[in-house]
């Protein structure tokens, strides 16, 4: 039996193909521009509240007057079950206090400085990191598509035998596309081992939740908590009993006295003011992949271990690595450097290979002007509406609706160009992108 279609269905559902086609590499260059961008977070914060006071360290009696200073302005709130103390670090020199309600800068001598506000910063890592949707929806999405650049990175080398061969032929001048294709398969080549680092870290931390979730499931009893344990450590027994603030400062003069070659990051300071309340000191190693190895001690500030993520099994050793060669937060500004230039590198890439696709499909008599518009909607208008969010920080301050307007943005610059196709919209939106981008610095300086 053969189903009669007309034509102009078939169509229809070509165009309705590509027009997903074309939802999926918005995502994904969404996902490399904006991972591109938040390299430079720890910078984007000090540029967000640059008055915050700085410090390259913190004495521990600081430290403790600070977290008993915050914790007292929360007596009429619900307890927290998980404070941290973001220690001054070379790229951040700033120590903060962050509760489950409130966050707030203290000075070296641990008075509360300033209410930390920081929302551009967290929503671009939020954008990155799970598209702006809570819970464990948006890490998946973000992972898959980890997976996605992953297969991309090895079918393209697999689909091009000469991509190598050809790694330096360049012909910069557009002959249906073969100058737009040699910049594609150029940049593929040099940024492969980056592309594959990064898809595959990607992957890692946006499905690991997932998995952990299977793991649970599988042989835990559903124990999330047990599941992470054998590589993060185990949740101590919670005790909601009231009890006095725990001793902060003694863990941090331990590790002064018989770690020096290592530095605090953080401090957590899990159920405080109960009796089930103890300290976790999140300290770097010098010269190692791993975002730090966690030092335990009790609300006396007795010693209990580590957990072993810097000399542990290898799954620990691996699991610790991910962060920072995700993030490029290891080896400082210069690293931080070309990640970027790495990163804009892979974000060319996503956006020519899209746009190969359409010039292919235009070559074969698939005439769709709605579609190349909405790509160019894309391409400029993710980088604009960026642009526009940073701009509303300024003006607006850390209450502004970051993510209802970067997300509104988004969505209709595409279609606004979709729905008048006669004009590609490219030239206007660089224009606006520029001008958004120099209203920015302008504001930044008078603000």
């Amino acid at each position: 039996m053969t189903l009669a279609v007309s034509k102009d269905a078939v169509q229809r559902a070509l165009s309705a193909h590509a027009a997903i086609g074309l939802l999926a590499s918005a995502l994904l260059y969404l996902i490399c521009l904006t991972g591109t961008v938040v390299v430079f977070y720890q910078e984007w914060q000090r540029i967000e509240q640059p008055a915050a006071p700085e410090m390259t360290a913190i004495a521990p009696d600081a430290v403790q007057r600070g977290v008993a200073a915050v914790l007292a302005t929360e007596a009429d709130k619900p307890g927290t079950t998980h404070l941290y103390v973001h220690m001054p670090v070379d790229g951040l020199p700033r120590a903060t206090v962050i509760t489950d309600h409130q966050a707030f800068h203290i000075g070296a001598d641990g008075r509360i400085a300033a209410p930390e506000e920081n929302a551009w910063s967290e929503f671009l890592l939020g954008a990155h990191y799970a598209l702006n949707i809570p819970g464990l929806v948006g890490m998946t999405i973000v992972g898959i598509f980890g997976v996605m650049m992953l297969a991309l990175s090895l079918s393209g080398v697999i689909a091009h035998p000469r991509i190598f061969r050809d790694a330096f032929r360049l012909r910069a001048r557009d002959n249906h596309g073969v100058g737009l294709a040699d910049w594609h398969n150029r940049l593929s080549v040099w940024t492969l081992p980056f592309g594959l680092a990064i898809a595959l870290t990607g992957a890692m931390i946006g499905l690991g939740v997932v998995g952990a979730y299977g793991l649970a499931a599988a042989f835990y009893k559903n124990d999330l908590d047990a599941a992470y344990a054998p590589i993060f450590g185990e949740e101590h027994a919670q005790d909601a009993r009231a009890a006095p603030l725990a001793d902060v400062a003694a863990p941090l003069a331990y590790m002064a006295a018989n770690h020096p070659g290592v530095r605090p990051t953080y401090v957590i300071l899990h159920d405080p003011q109960t009796r089930g309340q103890h300290v976790q000191i999140i300290a770097a190693h010098p010269r190692r992949l791993i975002y730090g190895e966690s030092y335990n001690f009790g609300a006396d500030g007795a010693y209990h271990g580590k957990v072993g993520l810097s000399d542990g099994h290898m799954g620990q050793q691996l699991a610790a690595s991910t962060y920072n060669l995700h993030f490029g937060n290891f080896g400082g500004l210069p690293v931080k450097i070309v990640y970027v230039l790495l990163g804009l590198a892979l974000t060319v890439v996503v956006a020519t290979g899209t746009s190969i696709w359409l010039g292919k499909r235009q070559r074969r008599g698939l005439h769709e002007p709605r579609l190349r518009a909405g790509w160019d909607g894309v391409i400029w208008g993710v980088p604009l509406a960026l642009a526009l969010t940073f701009l509303a920080r300024l003006l607006l301050g850390n209450a502004a609706p970051l993510i209802a307007i970067f997300w509104t943005l988004t969505v209709a610059i595409p279609l606004l160009a979709m729905a008048l196709p006669a004009r590609r919209p490219k030239a206007l939106l660089q224009y606006l992108l520029c001008g958004a981008l120099v209203m920015a610095l302008l504001s930044w300086f008078v603000v």
